[in-house]
């Protein structure tokens, strides 16, 4: 795998004018090609992180950047690089499942024959061909989720960002979803999941950060983690470290 880094944070900071504070002097490193996992309970801070890396929100302090480009100041070559798929489903439900793919290749910038053959490969690879031309409002929840996650990868990005992406699914799409993933990352992809599922983490993962009210609370291997809090399993560390019965030392 490579050195290099595709995601980096320093002291990330995020206030709100209630003086609740989101994130706190937040701390992490994501290599290139990993597939990394942030798993903490919800409130944890992952979706603010997640926003903050992807324009949605502005941090109060602190420093993130995609490869090379600051999330503020190199905003637009930042979300170039990014791909999304939000824990909403926020599809446009007048648009078919093509148009819907080839909007957001335009957008990126993508010529009409590259979103051809670009929508082709993604709908075969999701499952959705019969669906080309059919009005979102008429797809079932997981066409939909798979959508999601298709648009977010139609431009190629080097980083896709998952938050929960298989929040209230069922068991037999959440291992589909797994398998494209899967996929996905051994591409080169760099994937950055969220969730709250430890059985997910430990599957997908090959390295894992702990987050708890706005903090890193330790990152390393899965191996990494287990070694440090003398576990051998990730569920009884993270209902240890999560509810604050162990700390980190």
């Amino acid at each position: 795998m490579s050195k290099n880094i595709a995601i980096s944070i320093n002291n990330l900071d995020k206030s709100y004018s209630n003086d609740f504070k989101a994130l706190d002097k937040l701390n992490l490193q994501v290599p290139e090609g990993s597939f990394f996992g942030l798993l903490g309970p919800n409130g944890a801070g992952k979706s603010t992180l997640i926003h903050c890396l992807t324009g949605l929100s502005i941090p109060t302090g602190g420093q993130a950047k995609i490869f090379d480009y600051d999330v503020v100041r190199d905003y637009k070559k930042a979300r170039k690089i990014i791909g999304m798929s939000p824990q909403e489903i926020n599809l446009d439900w007048f648009l078919s499942v093509e148009d819907t793919l080839d909007y957001h290749g335009g957008y990126h910038g993508m010529k009409r024959d590259e979103r051809k053959k670009q929508i082709d490969t993604l709908l075969k690879a999701f499952k959705l061909g019969d669906k080309r031309k059919e009005n979102i409002r008429t797809l079932s929840g997981g066409m939909k989720r798979r959508l999601v996650i298709a648009r977010a990868l139609m431009h190629s990005p080097k980083v896709l960002i998952l938050d929960e992406p298989t929040a209230g699914v069922d068991i037999e799409l959440r291992l589909e979803l797994w398998k494209y993933m899967k996929n996905e990352n051994k591409s080169g992809t760099t994937i950055l999941l969220t969730t709250h599922y430890i059985e997910e983490a430990e599957e997908l993962c090959d390295q894992i950060a702990l987050i708890n009210k706005g903090k890193i609370i330790y990152s390393g291997t899965k191996a990494d983690i287990k070694k440090h809090y003398k576990r051998t399993n990730l569920e009884s560390i993270y209902l240890d470290v999560i509810h604050g019965t162990k700390r980190d030392s």
